[in-house]
């Protein structure tokens, strides 16, 4: 076989393994060790009320907290997800929602989960 096709098929290879391992949800606990390329698969069991906030770049965007969960329930596989715009109506108690390549921010001691700008939400899948 030729080198230069031995290379590219290795290639290939790494990149489909990579990509499938990427893609694998992780129970919550893991999730909330995982800063980006989180990958959950979970079920909605609480949204708040929306609210509305200042956007540094200008402008308001409604953001909405939900509280999702995997694995086996616990609270240590409970977080909360963060709802931007028109996810916030998309999304309700009681939904599997899938996040892929979505990422983690802490504050106040607590780690919360977004799909942002290059993650992606399925609900219901």
């Amino acid at each position: 076989m030729n080198h230069f096709l031995e290379i590219f098929l290795t290639k290939l290879i790494i990149e489909r393994v990579i990509e499938e391992h990427m893609s694998e949800s992780i129970p919550i606990s893991e999730a909330k060790k995982t800063k980006s390329g989180v990958n959950v698969e979970a079920e909605v069991i609480s949204k708040g009320e929306p609210r509305t906030v200042n956007l540094k770049t200008g402008g308001t965007v409604d953001v909405c907290d939900a509280v999702i969960s995997n694995a086996d329930g616990t609270e240590e596989n409970q977080m909360k997800l963060t709802l931007w715009g028109d996810d916030i109506k998309a999304v309700n108690v009681g939904d599997k929602v899938q996040i892929e390549n979505g990422y983690t921010n802490e504050f106040k001691g607590e780690v919360s989960l977004t799909k942002g700008k290059f993650g992606k939400m399925n609900i219901n899948p």
